[in-house]
């Protein structure tokens, strides 16, 4: 199977989407020098050119991209070539309606922005599946080509009739029978039993509460559907080009993919990622995206898309402070990037995306914007031996996608205790504490990290219990937050409240009542205050320790307990809190921090042989770094400590 590796070639990769069809062809001759100026080494060409490929039904016209493919190949500059087919061309919606989507009230999503595709439209497919197929077989031997793309960030989802006939057909392959959907479905509930397939239809808009079985297996179906269409352009692609990777984009932490199932059909797993530059957490999520992008791509990754400045969908869109997209950008190879790159080139003057930044914006090659772009690219060609290089990690945080799914049904106890908050607060504990984390599912093999770590898994299979309970065994510490293993994979919610198992390993004799908090509302503990839930729990008489709430209707109930090496949280601790807790317990089972001793607001991330020290502050500081290093970045050394300045960044070699 091809790798990341074919591609990089030794160097990081560095560039960007490419859109040179919105500009005349003497810009493109402009756009080389500037590439060239600002050390990049790879576009992406084609991600929404079908229109242009393919102007009317059959019709082909490759001429312009012959051109682009060997001027960048005359120039040094390889090319991640997509398919275009997130934004199919006005003619098939116009002559092929079927292959438009609509949404659960039935309205049609008509072409004029992107992603106006169904996809389980047979017409789409067939289109998709013969531009990608005239694509492949034009440029498949071309020496420009290193990567092939597919689509762009997977994300429609359709409630129409072709898309119900899917519906059912992935239904019978999943279930078999009536009999054994409607009992999964829960249908005995409000006279939903199903007499037969035709009357099971996708949520679509209902007078109150839908069912929640039928909403986490339509998120399931729709998840499979989109990669269907992607494997199946992967696959045509593969035949002309078995020795280039495949990808497609991600969106950052983003609920509508299943992505574990989807990395494993990628050669290249890659991510767009845009922290909000105002977010005082903007580098802690960026750093969470990236861990599980790299735990998804079990090594090396592509960050395929960022911001060198300003985005254009937020309500107020913020440049990005001198130095901050350097920081970043660092950051992303720190936690084991291969390709730092960005949408796009160059600033669009025309369309939905014209105030979107690019490496280039509309400053011209004289703005802050291509300058910083341009150091960024040197000090990633002063980096090019971490390509390839692992980071290991002791502690791993478990996430699933279909847990996710189940957990955000419209009816639950409360809609504040959604998992990706309760995900980042945890990962922000950890980074905060100087730990290095991975991912994992809750069903991969877990025997080689010393604590494992739950922020809230809703739903757990019984596979999964048994993964988690065989850690333990093995001497593995586990960590729970709430919510967790509370319904099966039919989002059936387990005897208990909790499975049995999993209550015994925590030393929970009974789970009374959920006890969630409003907004603003916290719970006192014995030690530290709890927020967004809490928990009237018993402990069993064999629990190792406990904390317990103070005051209220809990007070004396345990917030916290432990059974030998497997801990329970039933609230969410503030954050110093929840912090020195997980410091705490890392302790214990023998994981230290990269670096003792860090300023608040300093990263150290070790990858290879490489430590990575990161300062998001906006002030300068010391760090400690005992012992004789050489910074690659500035060429110098230092010794037992290293300043850097705001947003500064320095890769020492021991």
């Amino acid at each position: 199977m091809p790798h990341l590796n074919d591609s990089t070639r030794g160097r990081l990769l560095f560039g960007g989407d490419y859109n040179p069809e919105q500009w005349p062809e003497e810009t493109w001759h402009e756009d080389i020098r500037l590439m060239k100026d600002a050390g990049v080494n790879s576009v992406t060409l084609g991600v929404f050119s079908w229109s242009k490929l393919e102007p009317e039904p059959g019709a082909r016209e490759f001429g312009w991209l012959d051109t682009l493919m060997d001027l960048m190949h005359g120039n040094g500059i390889g090319v991640v070539l997509a398919t275009p087919t997130a934004s199919p061309p006005p003619w098939l919606g116009r002559l092929h309606p079927q292959t438009l989507p609509r949404d659960a009230d039935g309205h049609v999503e008509h072409w004029g922005g992107r992603q106006h595709f169904s996809h389980s439209s047979a017409v789409y497919r067939r289109h998709a599946a013969e531009i990608t197929e005239a694509l492949a077989a034009r440029y498949g031997g071309h020496p420009a080509l290193t990567m092939w793309h597919l689509n762009n960030e997977y994300c429609t989802v359709d409630h129409g009739d072709e898309a119900a006939a899917r519906f059912r057909v992935w239904l019978r392959r999943r279930y078999g029978t009536l009999d054994a959907l409607n009992t999964a479905w829960g249908t005995a509930f409000w006279s939903q039993h199903h007499d037969t397939w035709d009357s099971v239809i996708p949520p679509r808009r209902v007078h109150y509460l839908h069912n929640p079985t039928q909403v986490l297996d339509f998120r399931r179906f729709t998840s499979d559907m989109l990669l269907e269409c992607c494997t199946a352009e992967r696959d045509i692609v593969r035949r002309y080009t078995p020795h280039i990777p495949i990808t497609s984009n991600f969106m950052p932490l983003w609920i509508g993919q299943d992505g574990w199932r989807w990395a494993e059909e990628e050669d290249v797993v890659s991510v767009d990622l845009y922290p909000d530059p105002r977010d005082p957490l903007g580098a802690q999520y960026g750093a969470l995206v990236q861990d599980l992008t790299r735990s998804q791509a079990r090594g090396p990754w592509m960050l395929m898309e960022q911001a060198a400045g300003p985005v254009n969908w937020r309500g107020v869109n913020h440049p990005k402070p001198r130095g901050l997209n350097r920081l970043w950008s660092l950051q992303a190879v720190a936690r084991g990037a291969d390709a730092v790159c960005y949408f796009q080139w160059r600033q669009s003057r025309q369309g939905a995306e014209k105030f979107h930044s690019g490496m280039v914006s509309h400053a011209g090659e004289q703005g802050r914007t291509f300058q910083e772009v341009k150091r960024t690219g040197a000090d990633l060609r002063r980096l090019a031996e971490v390509t390839g290089t692992r980071i290991a990690a002791d502690i791993a945080i478990l996430h699933d996608w279909h847990a996710w799914w189940a957990g955000e049904q419209q009816a639950r106890p409360s809609r504040r205790a959604g998992l990706e908050g309760v995900l980042r607060a945890w990962h922000r504990a950890l980074w905060e504490a100087g730990l290095t984390t991975d991912f994992a599912h809750p069903e991969h093999d877990l025997g080689g990290y010393r604590v494992v770590v739950v922020p809230q898994l809703y739903l757990l299979t019984d596979a999964a219990i048994e993964t988690l309970l065989g850690f333990v065994r093995a001497g593995g510490t586990l960590v729970s937050g709430f919510l967790t293993g509370v319904a099966d994979e039919d989002d059936r919610v387990r005897p208990g409240g909790m499975d049995a198992r999993l209550r015994e390993l925590f030393g929970i004799r009974v789970l009374h009542e959920w006890w969630p908090l409003e907004a603003g509302e916290s719970t006192e503990c014995d030690g530290f205050r709890g927020t967004l839930w809490s928990e009237e729990i018993e402990a069993a008489d064999d629990v190792t320790e406990t904390v317990p709430y103070r005051g209220g209707e809990l007070d004396g109930l345990p917030a916290l307990l432990r059974r030998d090496r497997a801990w329970y949280l039933s609230t969410l601790p503030e954050p110093d809190a929840l912090r020195a807790l997980l410091a705490r317990i890392a302790a214990d089972a023998g994981v230290r921090p990269v670096l003792d001793g860090l300023p608040p607001a300093v990263e150290a991330v070790r990858r290879g042989e490489l430590l990575f020290v990161l300062n998001h502050g906006r002030e300068p500081v010391t760090v400690p770094v005992p012992g004789r290093h050489h910074d690659l970045l500035t060429g110098t050394t230092v010794t037992d400590e290293v300043r850097l300045d705001r947003y500064g960044v320095a890769v020492l070699r021991p």
